[in-house]
C-alpha cells in the first residue's frame, strides 16, 4: 500500500474535488462513515454514550459527521467544539448546521473542566480535534484537553491521526491523544506508521473515502509499506554457488559476535556460500560455533584488527563474489578504517557497509559517492548522524526528509534502522517496514540484518528488492522469536535461529497478511 505525506494528501484532496468532481461534502461524509464503521466493529452502539471532540478544521467536520451517524444508529451523542464554529469551511459548516438541526447536544467549550465532566459521562470518545497538518507544539486548552482524554481511560477513536501527532514525522507535538483505533483517509500518512505516532494510534484502519485508484495508487507517490516480495524458487538441481557467494569482512579483537552473526545469518536465511575474512586469531574461535562458513584468516594490526596489507588479497577474493559485506565489528583502528575505505573504492560488486564500516566512510564520503556498483548502508540514528553531520535529534524530527537527501547525495540504498525501519533509494522511493519489535534492540541484531540482506540477493532477488526483503525477513524473524519467548531477554541468537522459519513464511505467502493494514471497504 502506498503512503503519503501531508502535502501529497492535500493535493489528492484537491484533485478529487477539482479533477474528478467529487464534492468535498461527499468526501467528508465518506470519512465519517468509515469512522462509524470501525466503531460499530466493536459492537452495537445503541444506548452507548459517545463524546465527540471537534476542532475547527475539516477534522472537526469529520467528527460532526460521525456524531450524526452515531446518533442515527441509536447512540447518545454529546459534541464539544474547541474553538469558534464560525471558522468552519463550507463542508464542515454544512455538517455543523445538520448537527444543530438534529438537536444534538452541541456546545462550544473553552475550559478543561467542561471536557472532564463530559468525559465522566461517556463510554467512548471520538477524537476530531486536530488533523495531520499540525506544525507546532500543542499548548494551552488543547493540550489540557488531550491530557484529560488520556487520563480518563476511555476508549478513543481518532479521526485520520491521533491529535498532536505530526503527520509527516510521527513525532508528538507537545501532547498527543492515545487512541485505541485510528481511521485514516485516502492513504496512511507517514505519521500514522512511524513511532511514536504508530504506537499512539492503536489499530490502524485505512479508508480511500471514494478516491479513484488513479489517485491513491499513483506512481508519483514514492512512499509505500514494505510488503514482502515473492522469493525465487530454489532450483532442485542447484548447488551452493547457485544461491549466492558472499564475502564478509568483519571482526577484531574482542568482537567475535559481529562476524559470527553476519556471516551465519547469510546461511540461515538461505544463502549458498559464505566466506568470512576475519583477523587470523579470531577465526578458530568463531569456527567452533559456525563451521558452515569458509574462513579466510587475515593479517592483523598490533591491536588485533584487520591490517591494511590485506587489501590486495581481499580485492582478489571480491572478484569471485556476488556480494560483499564490510564493517561489522572491524573496530575503529585507524589502519582498519583506511582498509575499509580503500576496499569500498576498489570493490566492483554490491557492497553493504555496516557498523564500523559506516564510521570509516563517514570521514570520506567520496569513497561511497564514487562507486559504480550498488552500495547499501545500514545505519542506526547515531551512525546516520555521522554520515550526515546532523544531530540525532534533527534526524528524528524528519527521518524521511533526511533519508531522501542522504540517498541522493551518496547515490546509495540506505536502511535507516529503528522501530519501523525505512528503506530509501536514490530516486526518492522510500519503504516503511512494519515487521520487527522492541526486543530486537539488542547487540548483534544489526549484524543478523546484514547477512539476511546478502542472502536475499543470493536467492536471486535484484539488489534493490533484496534490501527490502532482507529488512522484512529480519523483522519477521524477530517477531517469530518474540512470539515464542517474549521480547524481554531476546538475543541476536534468537533472531538468527528464527530466520529459516521467516523465509518459509514468506515462501508460503502468509507473511503479507500478518502485517496488512486494515482497510474499510
Amino acid at each position: 500500500m502506498k503512503v503519503s505525506s501531508v502535502a501529497e494528501m492535500r493535493q489528492m484532496d484537491r484533485s478529487a474535488i477539482e479533477q474528478y468532481r467529487i464534492p468535498e461534502l461527499l468526501l467528508m461524509e465518506n470519512a465519517g462513515l468509515a469512522v462509524q464503521h470501525v466503531i460499530r466493529q466493536r459492537g452495537p452502539v445503541i444506548g452507548q454514550r459517545w463524546l465527540v471532540l471537534c476542532g475547527t478544521g475539516n477534522n472537526g467536520g469529520d467528527g460532526l459527521v460521525v456524531a450524526r451517524l452515531l446518533h442515527s444508529a441509536g447512540a447518545q451523542v454529546e459534541v464539544l467544539i474547541l474553538g469558534d464554529p464560525a471558522r468552519y469551511g463550507e463542508a464542515a459548516a454544512v455538517n455543523y448546521g445538520a448537527a444543530q438541526a438534529l438537536g444534538l447536544p452541541l456546545r462550544q467549550v473553552a475550559e478543561v473542566d467542561a471536557v472532564s465532566a463530559a468525559l465522566a459521562r461517556c463510554d467512548g470518545v471520538v477524537d476530531g480535534l486536530l488533523g495531520t497538518g499540525i506544525a507546532r507544539a500543542v499548548e494551552g486548552f488543547y493540550a489540557a484537553t488531550i491530557g484529560a482524554v488520556n487520563a480518563s481511560g476511555k476508549p478513543v477513536v481518532s479521526v485520520d491521526i491521533p491529535s498532536g501527532v505530526n503527520g509527516d514525522a510521527g513525532q508528538v507535538m507537545g501532547a498527543a491523544i492515545r487512541a485505541a483505533q485510528t481511521v485514516t483517509f485516502g492513504l496512511p500518512k507517514v505519521g500514522n506508521l512511524l513511532y511514536p505516532g504508530y504506537a499512539l494510534g492503536g489499530e490502524l484502519w485505512v479508508s480511500h473515502i471514494s478516491f479513484p485508484p488513479a489517485l491513491y495508487g499513483s506512481a508519483a507517490l514514492q512512499m509505500a509499506v514494505n510488503e514482502p516480495l515473492p522469493l525465487p524458487a530454489r532450483d532442485p538441481a542447484g548447488h551452493k554457488g547457485d544461491f549466492g557467494e558472499a564475502l564478509f569482512v568483519a571482526g577484531a579483537a574482542a568482537y567475535y559476535g559481529a562476524p559470527y552473526f553476519s556471516s551465519l545469518a547469510f546461511m540461515k536465511a538461505g544463502g549458498g556460500y559464505g566466506r568470512l575474512a576475519a583477523p587470523a586469531s579470531l577465526a578458530p574461535r568463531i569456527a567452533t560455533r559456525a563451521g558452515e562458513i569458509v574462513y579466510l584468516p587475515q593479517a592483523e594490526t598490533a591491536g588485533g584488527a584487520l591490517a591494511h596489507a590485506n587489501l590486495d588479497g581481499l580485492l582478489r577474493v571480491v572478484d569471485k563474489m556476488d556480494f560483499v559485506v564490510a564493517g561489522p565489528g572491524t573496530s575503529l583502528d585507524e589502519e582498519t578504517q583506511n582498509l575499509i575505505r580503500d576496499l569500498a573504492r576498489g570493490c566492483d560488486k554490491p557492497l553493504l557497509l555496516d557498523g564500523d564500516g559506516l564510521t570509516a566512510v563517514s570521514c570520506d564520503l567520496d569513497a561511497v559517492r564514487g562507486r559504480r556498483s550498488p552500495t547499501i548502508l545500514t545505519p542506526h540514528t547515531g551512525e546516520m548522524a555521522r554520515l550526515t553531520g546532523l544531530a540525532a535529534a534533527e534526524i528524528e524530527q524528519d527521518r524521511v526528509a533526511v533519508l531522501r537527501r542522504t540517498t541522493r547525495d551518496l547515490n546509495a540504498i540506505v536502511v535507516l534502522k529503528g522501530a519501523h525501519s525505512l528503506v530509501g533509494y536514490p530516486d526518492g522511493r522510500i519503504y516503511i517496514n512494519l515487521s520487527g519489535n522492541a526486543g530486537m534492540a539488542t547487540a548483534g541484531s544489526g549484524d543478523v540484518l546484514t547477512g539476511t540482506i546478502a542472502a536475499m540477493a543470493g536467492l536471486g532477488l535484484p539488489i534493490e528488492e533484496a534490501v527490502r526483503q532482507g529488512v522484512f525477513v529480519h523483522g519477521l524473524a524477530g517477531d517469530l522469536a518474540a512470539a515464542r519467548q517474549g521480547q524481554d531477554g531476546m538475543t541476536a541468537q534468537d533472531i538468527l535461529e528464527a530466520l529459516p522459519a521467516a523465509v518459509r513464511a514468506c515462501r508460503a505467502g502468509g507473511a503479507a497478511a500478518r502485517y496488512a493494514l486494515r482497510v474499510v471497504e
